[in-house]
């Protein structure tokens, strides 16, 4: 993808963007968009993405979810079941039709992410990387449960989004309404860039307001990859055309002086001006524009590449990344080629043909093949041996990357996911991407001796890949506990053992990962002295202990004065306090959202270890959490059920018979929708079971929500069987 240096038209800051590009790179930065495709599953991320790929000319055959011939979804599991279940990475080049990039192809990095709740790890940590996002909806559900995720997701890391209301075609789309909730529900000031013309079987165009030109659809099947043809306004939408451009310049003028001044002084206003001020706007965080499309009838895939490229951010536009050096103080890394290498390692890849992959960010600077990385964490350097351009399984190699890119790195071994990758004279840690804990495990053990060690090999390649995939040797029962975002999660990975690592594994039935925390505040007293005739170990902490802030977790504060612990033995006992926190005195289960501090003890001038200081902050914590009014606390997952109205009432019996409360109904396109919480434990099999309530009409989508205490009549039946076959992750 050769693209040569032309005049760069307008960006938001020129004399930075010509300063930031190396001389010999094949084109500067500001024709690079690094976007995200993110939805609620189902609402067309895939479809979307394989329309942009065949438009942009990457393939020559549209690829499809149903058929299992996606580009993006590479992996057996995916093709099988129709999902996407492992962001894939894709480059394309894309000459806008019109605008200040027109006749000037730009690249656009794709990742296409899961829309499917057990894999937001995947869009979690696209969102870290990314300078934009396509959020997808669909026009007929509007803005389902895993959209709000996904949207919080892209506020959580300053990501700018355009929103593209796919399925216009289906019975029962409503454009309109699906701009009112992203209002409503996820308070985004949306503004359509585009109405369409005409909905469901009838949806034949687009009005462009910013241009105030008409795009009609060709109809015959074999012309789906021409552009559609550019008319006047039909007559009859003249007035709703008017009247969406007028609140579109309002909306965009909050956010440029030159149009404000302009539209209050009833001035006319250019195509130009009005493209400048929703790009920054749209940069801003604080706008969003929507357009409408079909993109399994390939109505409206060109012009959201349009609108990529006009009003997504290139990696200049954006501020810059925040880090922090070995002292803890604020650096800040500019996209620059010329400047020191700065970038996140994002994610890991086993590929069976070069190995270990590593998907790699690069913020500033350049980086060459052969080149050695600086990693912070471990204070080792690794050599680059390859250096590749994912086009989703198939790879480009190239000698050089510069900022702004998103590569893959061959031969870097001791890298983990949020890993920065540096020169060596670079002082910076950047912040990685954080992600949710496990909320359901399960034992998982080998058929025989040849597979246990082919498992120990798989599960290390499967956890270093997956942040939320967590395994740990039960000391009870000496089981390896496997612990995920859910059901579907650990049947996948289970699955990818067997096809990818032959091991054959017999699994245990899934186990809820409860947490503990406190209701009162109470002081603790933790003593550890033993005398062997030579040197004794002597260790003593008091601490208190409060309820933190939800969310919060476990926070330890020092409030010694005085010096009666020594500063050398401050750690080991906040060591020793966080250690007895993972596993709490109700049942055994890891603690949140607890402050404890650190108040008085006392200290041998010989005795005093380490270790005795660590074990006497495991007893101070203990007999705190004990005093403070411990309870355990069970998940409680966010469920929506989409049912025909006849079977509302056996749905709403059988949430009520798993302990589940209403949160509301509505009714949308003839459907009831049915929302609630309910418990984790009481979903296992739940999607099965409500398509028989339903003779398979009703679906679900169900996402974690937040904890709640147990109900007392089930404590002591939950303490009994975590006891006998605990699963505490």
């Amino acid at each position: 993808m050769s693209l040569e240096n032309k005049a760069v038209p307008i960006v938001t800051d020129r004399a930075k963007s010509s300063a930031a590009n190396s001389k010999d790179r094949p084109f500067p930065l500001e024709w690079t968009r690094n976007i995200g495709i993110a939805a609620h599953i189902d609402a067309g991320k895939t479809t979307t993405t394989e329309r942009i790929l065949f438009y942009s000319g990457v393939v020559h055959k549209m690829g499809e979810v149903h058929e299992g011939s996606a580009v993006t979804d590479w992996m057996e599991q995916e093709r099988e079941r129709g999902i996407t279940i492992t962001a894939a990475a894709i480059s394309c080049a894309w000459n806008a039709s019109w605008g200040p990039w027109h006749g000037i192809q730009q690249r656009i990095n794709i990742i296409d992410t899961p829309g499917h709740v057990d894999f937001t790890a995947e869009v979690e940590r696209s969102m870290r990387v990314l300078d934009g996002a396509v959020a997808v909806f669909c026009a007929v559900a509007g803005v389902q449960p895993q959209s709000e995720t996904v949207w919080r997701q892209a506020n959580k890391y300053n990501v700018p989004r355009i929103a593209f209301v796919n399925k216009m075609d289906r019975t029962g789309a409503d454009f309109f309404r699906a701009v009112s909730e992203m209002r409503e529900k996820l308070g985004a000031n949306a503004h359509p860039l585009f109405i369409p013309i005409g909905k469901e079987e009838n949806f034949a165009g687009l009005i462009d307001l910013v241009q105030n030109v008409a795009y009609m659809f060709v109809t015959d099947e074999k012309d789906l990859d021409l552009a559609p043809t550019t008319q006047p306004i039909p007559a009859e939408y003249a007035e709703q055309a008017k009247e969406y451009r007028e609140k579109l310049i309002e909306a965009a003028s909050d956010f440029d002086d030159v149009l404000a001044e302009k539209y209050l002084g009833g001035e006319e206003i250019t195509v130009p001006e009005l493209m400048l001020a929703i790009r920054k706007a749209t940069i801003s965080m604080k706008f969003t524009g929507v357009i409408p499309g079909s993109a399994f009838k390939k109505k409206g895939v060109q012009r959201l590449l349009d609108c990529v490229v006009n009003y997504l951010p290139c990696p200049i536009d954006l501020p810059p990344i925040k880090g922090q050096d070995s002292e803890g103080n604020e650096v800040l890394a500019q996209a620059d080629d010329n400047a020191k290498l700065a970038g996140l390692a994002f994610k890991l890849w086993t590929d069976p043909f070069v190995g270990k992959l590593v998907f790699y960010r690069i913020y500033t600077g350049r980086i060459n093949k052969g080149m050695p990385l600086y990693n912070p964490r471990t204070r080792r350097s690794e050599r680059v041996s390859r250096l590749v351009l994912m086009r989703a399984m198939d790879r480009e190699e190239v000698e050089v990357a510069y900022s702004g890119d998103i590569c893959a790195l061959v031969g870097v071994k001791d890298v983990i996911t949020g890993d920065t990758l540096c020169h060596e004279d670079y002082d910076i840690r950047l912040e990685p991407p954080s992600f949710p804990e496990p909320v359901i495990a399960m034992s998982i053990e080998p058929n025989s001796k040849a597979d246990q060690e082919k498992m120990g090999n798989a599960l290390q390649r499967l956890v270093a890949e997956d942040p939320t995939l967590k395994v740990k040797t039960d000391e009870d029962t000496g089981q390896t506990i496997l612990a995920g975002m859910g059901e579907l999660h650990l049947e996948i990975i289970i699955d990818r053992m067997k096809r990818e690592f032959k091991v054959e594994a017999t699994v245990g039935k899934p186990q809820i990962a409860y947490r503990e925390t406190i209701h009162g505040s109470a002081q603790g007293e933790g003593k550890f002295v033993r005398q062997t005739g030579g040197k004794g170990q002597y260790g003593h902490v008091v601490v208190t202990i409060e309820p933190n802030e939800k969310g919060k977790g476990v926070e330890v504060v020092n409030k010694i004065v005085g010096g009666v612990i020594p500063k050398e033995f401050i750690k080991p006992a906040t060591d020793g306090i966080l250690e007895g926190a993972n596993n709490g005195v109700v049942a055994g289960y890891p603690v949140v959202d607890a402050k404890i501090s650190i108040v008085d003890g006392s200290f041998h001038p010989v005795d005093s270890s380490e270790i005795a200081f660590k074990m006497a902050g495991i007893f101070a914590f203990k007999e705190a959490m004990k005093a403070a009014s411990p309870i355990l606390l069970e998940p409680i997952m966010g469920v929506e059920v989409t049912t025909p109205e006849e079977f509302q009432g056996d749905i709403m019996g059988d949430i009520n018979r798993r302990r589940g409360q209403i949160q509301g109904m509505e009714t949308k396109s003839g459907a009831c929708i049915v929302s609630a919480n309910v418990p984790l434990e009481m979903l296992f099999g739940y999607v099965t079971d409500i398509r028989s309530l339903s003779k398979g009409r009703a679906s679900a989508s169900i996402t974690p929500s937040h904890f709640e205490q147990v109900p007392s009549n089930l404590l002591a039946k939950i303490v009994e069987s975590s006891s006998k076959a605990p699963a505490r992750t």
